[in-house]
């Protein structure tokens, strides 16, 4: 005898509640993990540059037609670059003599996770991750993204060492606006006196 009451249906998983995983999937093409919120997997279609919201910006007015698309998260921002570029920064700060200083430039790449902005044109939660130069659907972002050559730099593709040398300059400076702001409001012989001289 076969029994006549359905099975139970599978609900939909967490992260396609608001269609924030199937938007980057089906639209972009980009793989994803987790549930709320949902990340983006770095190291596949992109690897990311993160360093301080307010040296991004400086780094958006210097480079902004060069970038590809650009998010905000907090006090930090988030520049896609060539997958493979996470592997090339160390050397790359070495060799633009960046190697010694402390900056607060960090990259993710191959195993990698950051925070999916909601999709353009649709409002996430207050605090969340935000697109500040989204990806197009329908349009391949690889080929927009800076790279280095020796990556397989595609033709016209923004050039990931300019972009490397403009992001490590404005972290700089960005850190020393920081300590004067923090100097003038402390008293003397503070640690803040300890800070080194801007040399870019």
């Amino acid at each position: 005898m076969t029994s006549t009451v359905p099975l139970p249906r599978t609900p939909l998983p967490l992260e396609d509640a608001d269609g924030t995983a199937r938007w980057y999937e089906n639209e972009l093409g980009w793989a994803v993990a987790g549930a709320r919120p949902v990340h983006l997997l770095t190291g596949l279609r992109f690897d990311v540059l993160e360093l301080p919201a307010d040296a991004g910006l400086a780094v958006l007015r210097r480079c902004g037609a060069q970038l590809g698309p650009v998010a905000l998260m907090g006090q930090r921002m988030r520049l896609l670059v060539a997958a493979g570029s996470a592997e090339e920064l160390p050397g790359l700060l070495d060799w633009l003599e960046w190697g010694g200083v402390a900056l607060e430039l960090r990259a993710l790449g191959a195993g990698g996770r950051m925070t999916a902005p909601a999709p353009s044109g649709r409002a996430g939660p207050q605090g969340a991750a935000v697109w500040l130069r989204p990806p197009e659907p329908g349009h391949e972002v690889e080929p927009t993204l800076p790279a280095f050559a020796g990556l397989g730099c595609r033709g016209d593709a923004p050039d990931l060492v300019r972009l490397v040398g403009a992001a490590a300059t404005e972290c700089h400076r960005a850190r020393l606006l920081r300590a004067a702001v923090h100097y003038r409001g402390s008293s003397p012989g503070s640690a803040a006196t300890s800070q080194p001289l801007a040399f870019s």
